[in-house]
Order: structure tokens, then C-alpha cells, then sequence
């Protein structure tokens, strides 16, 4: 952003310290009107024909801004990856009370990973948890989709569910 002396174009349209439009002025003329008014020229808009300037105080005006740059990164919501841990052999209620977990995630906005832990033998069917992680998937489908695809790595095989259009 350019003020006073830095700016080069020849001619600029100009708001003056009330907030009106004075109208399309050369650059000299704008800059003699901010310094009767004690005040900054600040090129507001710079790719319009002409750029756009504005009579203010400078430092009020910065400070304005990264108040208000503070406030919209205080609106947002940090998408968080939570995780979902189940086993192959799970019992339906305990699945039941992970669906509802992990319902509850991405209601929230949050980005859930659905872990399925094989231990021992249980390698040798893992067929029973890759159904069981794609069974979790399958009943969120309404709210959440498969962001990444389900894989193995190791003893563990994943997915992650992100959410679907606006939170709740």
C-alpha cells in the first residue's frame, strides 16, 4: 500500500477526509489536499483507472486493519484431525458408541481418521477390519466423505472422513 509521495500515478480519484468523492484530480492537487487537511494520501485501490485515493491519518488507518485482519482470524475454525481407533472383532454397541464419536467430530468441523488397530492373528483376517473402517465410513456418508482412500500401513489400516458442505 503506498501513501503520500510513493504514489506514481498521474491522476487518481479521490475521497476526501469526510468520506465524499471529489472526483478525478492529478496527483499533486490530491497530495495538497491531504496536506492542508494535516492528513495522509493513501492509494487505496491501486489496479482501478484511475487508483483510488483516500485522505486519512495513515497509522489510524493501519491499525484499523490489523484489528480487523485479528477479528476474521478469530471467526475461523481450525480444522482439526481427530481419530477413531477401533479393533476387527468389536462388539456392535462399542461400534455404535464410535459412530456416534466420531458423528459428534465432524459435526464440530473437524477432520476424523478412523483407525483400525490388528493385533496377533487378527492379521491374518483383515478383510473383518478393513469392513469394519469402511462400515464407519458408510454410516457417516451423510455428513462426512473419504478425504484420503483407506490403506495399510503396517498393522494398521485408515481412512480420514472430512465433512461435507457447512457445519451444523
Amino acid at each position: 500500500m503506498r501513501i503520500n509521495r510513493e504514489i506514481r500515478a498521474p491522476q487518481v480519484r479521490l475521497i476526501g477526509k469526510d468520506g465524499k468523492q471529489v472526483g478525478v484530480v492529478t496527483i499533486e492537487q490530491a497530495q495538497a489536499q491531504a496536506k492542508q487537511d494535516g492528513l495522509d494520501l493513501v492509494e487505496i485501490s491501486p489496479n482501478a483507472k484511475p487508483p483510488v485515493c483516500k485522505v486519512i491519518d495513515y497509522g489510524k488507518f493501519r491499525y484499523q486493519m490489523t484489528k480487523k485482519e485479528r477479528e476474521s482470524k478469530k471467526a475461523q475454525h481450525q480444522a482439526k484431525l481427530k481419530e477413531v481407533k477401533v479393533k476387527p472383532n468389536i462388539d456392535e454397541h462399542d461400534l455404535q458408541v464410535k459412530i456416534k464419536r466420531a458423528r459428534e467430530f465432524i459435526e464440530k468441523g473437524n477432520k476424523v481418521r478412523v483407525t483400525c488397530m490388528f493385533r496377533g492373528r487378527e492379521m491374518a483376517h483383515q478383510e473383518l477390519g478393513q469392513k469394519v473402517a469402511l462400515r464407519i465410513a458408510e454410516e457417516l456418508n451423510d455428513i462426512a466423505q473419504t478425504e484420503s482412500p483407506p490403506k495399510q500401513m503396517g498393522r494398521n489400516f485408515s481412512l480420514v472422513l472430512a465433512p461435507v458442505g457447512k457445519k451444523k
